[in-house]
């Protein structure tokens, strides 16, 4: 189910502007009936400014009213086109905790020695979530710590084995692909 926009903002001016049940407004803003009767009675979001759904086209007088008139009638958001046609949005970087960090060049060199030829090092930068040129120095050999030990990013938890699965399929069919 779709909700409005600021569902909290939303529900303090629903109660105070009109006569619909706690229940409508919890349906319509994906709360629990005893957070709008809370909102209500001033004990939840006490002092925050209402946000208008009529006037930021999420719904229409006459489907308060209609609504307000039948007591069992549910609220329905109107469709934006504005947000229905936003892109989608991108995937986030993955956080590395600090403890994780300091293994990061270990499993660049377990993916280099497994999969010397197979993986771009743009690719084992991906799933390390480290950097394309640390990959090149631990390839070439001339990273800062000279003895490495080599240890699977999927038992550090750098990466799953269906994100490896996904890199090598991807690899090995531009590798069957001819390129003309």
């Amino acid at each position: 189910m779709t909700l409005p926009l600021m569902p909290k903002a939303t529900a303090v001016w629903l109660t105070e502007k009109t006569r619909l049940t706690f229940t409508q407004i919890a349906e319509f803003c994906g709360l629990h009936e005893l957070e709008v009767q809370g909102i209500a009675d001033g004990d939840v979001a006490s002092g925050m400014l209402g946000y208008d759904p009529i006037d930021n086209n999420q719904l229409t007088k006459e489907e308060i009213t209609r609504c307000e008139n039948d007591s069992n009638a549910q609220l329905k958001l109107i469709s934006s086109t504005t947000i229905d046609n936003l892109p989608p949005r991108k995937k986030d970087i993955k956080y590395t905790p600090i403890s994780l960090r300091q293994e990061k060049p270990y499993a660049i060199l377990w993916l280099i020695k497994r999969y010397p030829t197979e993986l771009s090092s743009s690719q084992i930068a991906k799933l390390t979530g480290s950097t394309k040129n640390t990959v090149d120095t631990i390839r070439a050999g001339t990273y800062r710590e000279a003895v490495l030990e080599s240890k699977s990013p999927m038992d550090i938890g750098l990466c799953t084995y269906e994100e490896l699965e996904k890199s090598l399929n991807r690899s090995r069919k531009q590798i069957t692909t001819p390129t003309e």
